[in-house]
């Protein structure tokens, strides 16, 4: 692991110390201990005390992780972390800035304020499943008997006026119930929300789900996100949103009665303020509190129990921990959140009165009933009409299912509909926004709720697509296809992956990525900045050479250049000179090594004739990948539509419950679809960690792993114990009881997870890394009753012992090892 020669490593550290003869002899002493230390995770007799641990010894940070945990375990020092290790790189100042602080006595981590611990008993757990099982057949019963009935009423019509003005009237009244029965089942199932704890798996908690799951799933959440519509719609659900508030998270709160937005405030993007959590076998509802006029920046967490005052702000990448508070008029960032004077509120307010969103919410409705609804529901008629042996399936009592021409035609239909609707949408995404963009001028506030606005919201969403990113990403064929989108991307270097599968922006027209500039999943250009009245479009640059790590959120104005690295879930910086040359890491952001010696070790893979002949063969293997993917998904939507006609060929005969069990497997049968598929996908064996090139042959394979399988079903069953099962299924070594509200995991066979662990909305873990041409992977391993705070993420070669939370939106980096019951935060995360 370390390159350097032994001469370097076995200078005499009393030699070194002596040079010095001011040096206290407590920093001595501990300058000796953590010298030992540090040589026996390194396998050297002696290590200098005044060399650079990444420049000099050649460590990386999965080598000092390893130190950092075994200086924890000692009762004679105090506790170090990684944000110690990259602030004082040498055995030297790191003994000096540990000098003054008190040791940490062995063994008594502090421990994490959840309460009493309430594992539910396995009886419970299966009774709950069963329930949430029960709940999801019936709705689906109802939903099907009242879709087969619709559509014969509709299709009675005489005439195009009489069919199109029938799916009007049917489309609307559907819409209406659909959104209404989200609002009316809170008030009924559970009233008023307030501070309180449910134990998982009970009763209460069958509640607690079923309102979640029709909150999350209502029809206003998807259309008018961003509008006064949707404050309309958690007002319903008793959150008190001052007037002027507006909202861009997806994430909807779900614990209504507990928010408090005010008047004039804005959340930005992928924010979260869910007003719960689960814990230690508990979910913890509590209230979040904005006042006047706050700004919450984009893929921030607030805690249960947090407020912000008068004209406070947080910024992206940030998070607010239960208890803290923005005093008014305050900047903070970070996480947690700390003081700071960088204004995350960039644009200047423009007039936009009542009149103005009153018009874009009656627009917005008008498409929706009279555009949106008869599309879908004509596009249903057509396919059933325009297709004969289709269309007989609606006859009540016949047996076309069993025919084999509904087959053939099934089959012909989902091949027609699949390809065409990717040649055509491709065809659309990068033409058509092409077009709305000649209405948009950067740099220009606009009001928000006019045509501007709604331009840049189409041109968002289209060229927003994640089915091209996915197909394409992970290969030299994404850098096409971002140029047709718009994005500026100068001469480019080819690696083969120069961009993951998940690239984000507001508008690609204006984003531009330099030269040799590798980017991993997660990334997100923020083009536009926001007020509650107005917005503004302006170019986001990431200059040449740069590594872009996993879940980045970068604004415009950013302050770094030229050969950064940017290391996972980093906060980029909005002020200060121009970063160039280094890493940062974390959230405030700090500098480390732009690379350490083991990163380079396959740098010769990545130049001249060795280049050209390994990228080719990586192209050949991508472009067979893609096919397996479009043949992935079409052979899934075959199968679905084959389930879904046996469910209507059942209509009108003694067996309507049948049919709803149908539609329901319709459903279900995608997470068998794919637990196989990624099973074969592996041949039926388990993952090993490795350290390779990317231009290795096993890289490809496991790139495969990350494009093919699909993700978005897996969110059907958050919450609920079939979950754990299809984590089961798809290789993931997961104990009993475990509650996933929607984590997600990169490589399944090397992740291992306790009985009884916690994992909140929007966690990860990813037991891989890969950083220019360097990719690595190793497992993690999650004890029992461990807990993933909200947007928490975890690296790879990780050991969370028993009992030990993870506070929101940390991130625990490679290597490190948290002692049982003990809490960590931070980015990196730490001892709090």
């Amino acid at each position: 692991m370390v390159s350097k020669s032994a001469e370097i490593l076995t200078a005499d550290l009393a030699q070194s110390s002596a040079t010095q003869p001011g040096c206290a002899g407590r920093t001595i002493g501990t300058e000796t201990i953590l010298a030992g230390v540090l040589a026996d995770v390194m396998h050297a007799e002696r290590v200098p005390a005044d060399s650079n641990f990444f420049d000099d010894l050649g460590a990386d940070s999965m080598l000092m992780a390893q130190f950092c945990a075994r200086v924890r375990k000692r009762g004679d020092l105090p506790p170090v972390s990684m944000r110690d290790i990259y602030r004082h790189p040498t055995i030297r100042s790191l003994a000096t800035a540990l000098a003054d602080a008190a040791p940490a006595p062995a063994g008594s981590p502090v421990p994490a304020p959840a309460g009493v611990a309430a594992p539910a008993s396995t009886r419970q757990y299966v009774f709950c499943g069963m329930l949430q099982f029960l709940f999801f057949l019936g709705y689906a019963w109802v939903a099907a008997l009242v879709g087969a009935r619709a559509y014969a009423w509709i299709s009675a019509g005489s005439g195009f006026v009489s069919t199109y003005l029938r799916a009007v009237l049917f489309g609307g009244a559907g819409f209406v119930v659909l959104c209404t029965l989200p609002i009316l089942a809170k008030w009924v199932l559970i009233g008023r929300w307030k501070p309180q704890q449910i134990r998982i798996w009970s009763l209460a908690y069958v509640r607690f789900w079923i309102v979640k799951t029709l909150v999350r799933s209502n029809p206003l959440a998807f259309l008018t996100l961003g509008s006064p519509l949707y404050t309309l719609y958690l007002r319903a659900l008793g959150a008190k949103v001052g007037a002027g508030a507006v909202i861009f998270s997806h994430h909807v709160p779900v614990c209504t009665d507990l928010l408090t937005i005010g008047a004039g405030t804005v959340i930005r993007k992928d924010a979260f303020f869910q007003c719960y959590r689960a814990q230690a076998g508990w979910i913890q509802t509590g209230t979040v509190t904005l006042g006047q006029d706050v700004f919450v920046g984009e893929k921030s967490v607030l805690d249960i129990g947090t407020s912000m005052g008068e004209g406070a702000q947080l910024g992206h990448a940030s998070a607010l921990y239960s208890g803290q508070a923005v005093p008014d008029g305050e900047r903070w960032h970070g996480c947690p959140a700390q003081r700071t004077e960088v204004n995350y509120l960039r644009v200047a307010p423009a007039r936009c009165g009542t009149l103005r969103r009153v018009r874009f919410c009656a627009v917005t409705l008008l498409c929706v009933f009279f555009l949106y609804l008869p599309l879908v529901e004509g596009g249903v008629f057509l396919l059933l009409t325009a297709v004969p042996s289709l269309g007989k399936v609606l006859n009540p009592g016949t047996d076309a299912i069993t025919s084999r021409a509904l087959y053939i035609d099934a089959a012909a239909v989902s091949l027609v509909f699949f390809f065409g609707a990717l040649l055509v949408g491709l065809l659309w995404v990068v033409t058509v926004p092409r077009v709305l963009n000649l209405f948009i001028q950067p740099d220009r506030v606009y009001p928000l709720y006019g045509f501007h606005d709604r331009v840049h919201r189409m041109i968002a969403k289209m060229t927003g697509l994640k089915f091209f990113t996915r197909l394409f990403g992970d290969s030299s064929y994404i850098v096409h296809y971002l140029r047709w989108l718009g994005y500026d991307l100068s001469q480019v270097e080819q690696t083969g992956s120069n961009f993951g599968t998940e690239v984000g922006h507001e508008t690609p027209y204006l984003t531009s990525i330099g030269s040799g500039t590798m980017v991993a999943d997660g990334l997100s250009m923020m083009n536009a900045d926001f007020s509650s009245t107005s917005f503004c479009l302006s170019r986001v640059s990431i200059g040449p050479r740069n590594f872009i790590g996993n879940n980045i959120a970068y604004p415009a104005g950013g302050r770094t250049g030229e050969n950064c690295l940017l290391a996972t879930k980093a906060m980029i910086p909005l002020d200060g000179e121009i970063r160039e040359g280094v890493g940062l890491l974390g959230s405030p952001s700090f500098e480390i090594p732009r690379s350490v010696e083991r990163d380079s070790r396959f740098d010769d893979l990545g130049t001249g004739d060795e280049l050209r002949r390994r990228l080719a063969a990586k192209n050949r293997y991508n472009l067979r990948t893609m096919g397996v993917f479009l043949a992935g998904r079409w052979l899934e939507i075959f199968l679905i539509t084959v389930f879904g006609l046996a469910a209507v060929d059942s209509y009108g005969g003694y067996a309507q419950l049948w049919m709803a069990a149908l539609f329901v497997f319709s459903i279900l049968i995608t997470p068998f679809y794919y637990v196989l598929l990624e099973r074969a996908l592996r041949a039926f064996r388990r993952l090993q960690p490795r350290y390779c090139s990317i231009y290795d042959p096993y890289f490809w394979r496991h790139e495969r792993l990350w494009k093919v399988p699909g993700e978005g079903y897996l969110h059907m069953f958050d919450g609920t114990p079939f979950k754990n099962l299809i984590w089961r299924g798809l290789g993931v070594r997961i104990g009993r009881r475990v509650f996933d509200d929607g984590c997600y995991l990169t490589e399944r066979t090397l992740t291992t997870i306790g009985d009884d662990c916690m994992l909140n909305a929007n966690t990860k873990i990813q037991c891989h890394s890969q950083e220019d041409g360097t990719f690595k992977s190793d497992r993690t391993t999650l004890g029992a009753g461990c807990t993933l705070g909200v947007g928490a993420m975890v690296h790879y070669g990780v050991m969370m012992g028993a009992g030990a939370v993870l506070a929101p939106d940390s991130f625990l980096m490679k290597g490190e090892d948290m002692p049982e019951h003990a809490r960590w935060g931070g980015n990196p995360a730490r001892e709090m």
